[in-house]
């Protein structure tokens, strides 16, 4: 079935037409007309949507573009709203707020939806708005005895939210295009200053220079972390992920910018010396050669994983944390389908269709966006024809849509999805904008017009014309075809401004375009099962499931069949297993099974222990978190263990307990003691969501109206010796 599905797709994508008054897909066609009134009547074989005339004008050859455009303006008006609510906060009652809602299923302001919108466009289209959405999701703290100040926020989220997920900077994405306004602008530097000095203390890893913390977006665990996570998120919250520690970066540069308009030169200094390290230690750890890929996420001891996702490779490209040569590596090693690119991939056979097996607008925006950077034509056209296609299909922008086919729902069972998807969803409403505004138009940040346009998508847009036109709020942008297009790429020859007009002669250009990659597998391998350590006579015997791969306290360590015999050595041993398909293609990581002597400490606090031998020791807590479930919530218990060994200074580890199903394992932190040492460790307050003044109108869970909540029920202390590597249970 997969096999016939793949090639239709295939078929389709190959005899694409001109997608000038409509298009046929999976035998579904789609027509777009327009009346004398100027309005557009979108057509397909279940309904039709009729277009109010919209204020802005896309002219081209194509009235499915131009249409679809005036689509993408009647859904921001009808996601452009007075007042804001969800059934989480306030008991569902309306909350005013002059700003955007999310979607028709979503009518609410969510920081990371609302951030990426903002980024890709809206801020031309609204700024007001923009602003006001922005400012509701900050919020300054509501525990006297906390750190104050104006924080970004980060939503409810896997494990009670913050510090497990960790984006909530994205929100300066939006930000940054907005800082005319004065106040606002200064809400924006306090903001990052307060945000990235708590992200330092608590998710920054010193020893890997990296931030931990959930994939940006990617936040339905069992879709794109191990299945083991389902129940349990402390090793998500352990790990490190490619798309949030990018946004840090850029974050960091922001703030660098911001200290220079403030005359503060030392701290500029000290946010872009952070900011190239950071830089630095992306590249060095996320970044997999043989694959010529970054990573999407690793393990808390830096265990590289075999899984990638559109959005951070996209965002590493952008930013400039990827060199020209990685930049053009990655996106041209990332895989296609005839439908589109998949925000994740291999593919989780396993799962429904969410994030897995899926093209999400927004995120087909960013790879656009990408691709301009990287001079890709092919990958240009590509994302351009998947936005259209997506929008032209329901009479709507859509959240996101199946992988092979472009639907909006497939019937598959317990597979069947996508299991949530929302019509006129802002960010994929923002996707079209970006793919009218910047890639056709070429309308760059600065209002520089830096035109990219791939020649194979001239009998679209132009037909018969010379010329194609944009009207946008405050200007008028002209392309003008050259005498000849015999090249793959049109980029600006000629540009003329007069006023709020601005022409561009365009000139064809023939690149070494990079081709999709278009035979990638589908689906990742199946995770094995936690391998089975026995002690043997010579250190451990290891028993696994078939031929597979070990990996030791985070590092490969060769292939398995079935048994074999592991060295013994000082301190923990943490051991998980990959599969690997007939491609090389690895699965996503077994459970760890750790062995090795375990330290348990309590009694009341302070509580004291002395160091055995000089050397790096492990901490962690079992507790138990029930104040919410697993996926939502914001009372993820965050504390600041206090470590003080004779003859050394203080040591501090943050330490969290997110929502847990019974007792588990807390995240880890390493210290270092001297032998015969007499170590102190106290357990201080720390810092969560429920703090934040704004989670005062949260109904839905507890730490919100009914006050703030940072405890867990706290049994051992764990203090483990760790060997030559970082180790994690």
């Amino acid at each position: 079935m997969l096999s016939m599905l793949l090639a239709t797709a295939m078929a389709a994508g190959a005899n694409a037409p001109a997608w000038q008054d409509g298009l046929d897909w999976h035998g579904v066609h789609v027509s777009m007309s327009q009346d004398a009134q100027g309005r557009y009547t979108l057509a397909w074989p279940y309904g039709q949507r009729v277009i109010p005339s919209p204020p802005l004008h896309a002219n081209t050859a194509s009235p499915l573009f131009d249409g679809l455009f005036a689509m993408a303006q009647d859904d921001l008006k009808q996601d452009s709203v007075t007042a804001i609510r969800d059934g989480a906060f306030d008991h569902g009652q309306p909350i005013p707020c002059q700003c955007f809602e999310t979607g028709l299923k979503w009518p609410y302001v969510w920081t990371r939806d609302l951030s990426y919108s903002i980024d890709l466009g809206l801020w031309r289209f609204d700024a007001a708005r923009s602003r006001n959405g922005l400012q509701f999701k900050l919020s300054d703290v509501r525990v006297p005895s906390a750190p104050q100040g104006l924080y970004m926020m980060q939503d409810t989220g896997s494990g009670g939210s913050w510090p497990i997920s960790t984006d909530r900077v994205v929100w300066f994405l939006g930000a940054q295009h907005l800082l005319g306004d004065r106040a606002f602008a200064e809400d924006v530097y306090r903001a990052l200053g307060n945000t990235l000095a708590q992200d330092r203390q608590y998710v920054f890893d010193a020893r890997l220079g990296l931030y931990r913390g959930e994939t940006s977006f990617l936040d339905w665990r069992e879709q794109t972390y191990p299945a083991w996570t389902a129940n349990n998120v402390v090793a998500i919250g352990q790990s490190f992920a490619l798309s949030t520690n990018v946004l840090h970066y850029q974050a960091l540069q922001l703030a660098a910018v911001q200290a220079d308009a403030h005359h503060d030169a030392k701290a500029a200094s000290d946010y872009r010396a952070q900011a190239a390290a950071l830089k630095a230690a992306i590249n060095a750890h996320f970044w997999r050669a043989e694959r010529g890929l970054y990573m999407s996420y690793l393990g808390g001891d830096g265990t590289p994983y075999d899984t990638y996702d559109l959005l951070g490779i996209a965002l590493a490209i952008t930013s400039g944390v990827a060199d020209d040569e990685r930049a053009q590596q990655t996106l041209a090693n990332y895989p296609t389908w005839p439908a589109g690119s998949p925000v994740i991939w291999p593919e989780r056979a396993d799962q429904p269709i969410y994030h897995n097996r899926a093209i999400w607008p927004f995120v087909s925006a960013y790879a656009l966006r990408a691709a301009r950077v990287v001079n890709q034509p092919a990958r240009i056209a590509h994302e351009i024809e998947s936005v259209m296609r997506g929008a032209a299909l329901y009479g709507s922008n859509m959240e996101n849509y199946e992988l092979l086919t472009q639907g909006q729902h497939l019937d598959e069972g317990k597979l069947s999805g996508p299991v949530v998807n929302s019509p006129r969803q802002l960010w994929s409403v923002a996707a079209y904008f970006a793919m009218v505004t910047e890639g056709v138009f070429g309308l760059a940040e600065d209002g520089l017009v830096e035109p990219k346009l791939p020649t194979s998508l001239v009998p679209m847009l132009f037909g018969q014309r010379t010329s194609i036109k944009l009207d946008l709020p405050d200007r008028q942008i002209t392309l003008r075809l050259p005498a000849h297009v015999d090249g793959n790429l049109l980029v600006a020859d000629h540009i003329d401004t007069h006023g709020t007009s601005t022409v561009v002669t365009l000139k064809a250009i023939q690149l070494p375009d990079l081709p999709l990659r278009t035979a990638a597998p589908l689906y990742a391998p199946t995770a094995p099962a936690a391998p089975v350590l026995t002690i043997s006579a010579d250190g451990w015997h290891v028993q696994v499931d078939g031929k597979l791969t070990l990996y030791l306290n985070g590092q490969r360590h060769g292939s398995i069949d079935g048994n074999g015999e592991l060295a013994r050595q000082p301190g923990l041993l943490c051991v998980s297993a990959t599969r690997s398909d007939a491609q090389g293609l690895e699965s996503l990581h077994s459970p760890d099974t750790c062995v090795g002597d375990v330290m348990k400490v309590v009694g009341n606090w302070p509580r004291t222990w002395t160091a055995p031998a000089t050397g790096d020791y492990r901490a962690s807590l079992d507790y138990a978190n029930e104040h919410g479930p697993i996926n939502t919530g914001v009372t993820a218990a965050v504390k600041m263990l206090a470590i003080r060994c004779d003859g050394s200074a203080e040591q501090r580890l943050p330490i969290v307990m997110p929502h847990s199903i019974g007792v588990q394992r807390s995240t880890w932190g390493r210290f270092a003691a001297k032998a015969g040492a007499r170590c102190h460790f106290a357990l201080d307050d720390g810092f969560n969501m429920s703090y934040l003044s704004h989670f005062a109108h949260y109904t839905g869970g507890a730490g919100g109206s009914d006050g703030p909540l940072n405890s867990a029920s706290i049994g051992e202390l764990l203090i483990a010796p760790l060997g030559g590597g970082i180790a994690t249970p």
